[in-house]
């Protein structure tokens, strides 16, 4: 299920410089510049809709995660965790160039595998989809929306 984001609308919260020839970005979770792609900003975004639309709490919001995949490193877009700090959701961040296929699902769900976090999103910034996954009956559903934090009265 495709989901509705109006991720644009977080555009004025975005702190952007320049350094040189150099474009940057102000990532509030890392607390420091980052460079400017268009996976990063899409990433912004990401954190400014998780943090003032869905309020989510900051400090249960992670970017940039490492993690290790079939003895590869790998970096998570965006990980929030629940109030036991256990992963809660995985948001992964593609440019806006590249299509969500199978093949992004996949490293999507690879990834996820080592966290096992209950919920998985896949975002390019024009098409969003998110699931809800069980792993003990090893199925997933689509949902309609990103979840609400637990215990946040929305």
């Amino acid at each position: 299920m495709l989901l509705e984001l109006n991720l644009l609308q977080f555009q004025s919260n975005l702190r952007l410089s320049k350094s040189g020839a150099s474009s940057f970005i102000f990532d509030p979770i890392r607390r420091k510049e980052v460079a400017l792609t268009p996976e990063e900003l899409l990433r912004q975004l990401v954190l400014q809709y998780l943090l003032e639309e869905k309020k989510y709490p900051s400090h249960r919001i992670r970017s940039e995660v490492g993690i290790e995949v079939n003895g590869l490193r790998r970096r998570c877009d965006v990980v929030v965790y629940d109030a036991d700090v256990k992963p809660w959701l995985l948001v992964e961040c593609k440019s806006p160039k590249v299509a969500l296929d199978q093949s992004t699902f996949e490293q999507a769900a690879r990834y996820n595998l080592r966290l096992r976090a209950p919920f998985l999103a896949v975002t390019n910034g024009i098409a969003t989809y998110c699931c809800a996954l069980d792993f003990d009956q090893e199925r997933f559903e689509y949902l309609g929306e990103l979840p609400g934090y637990p215990g946040n009265i929305q």
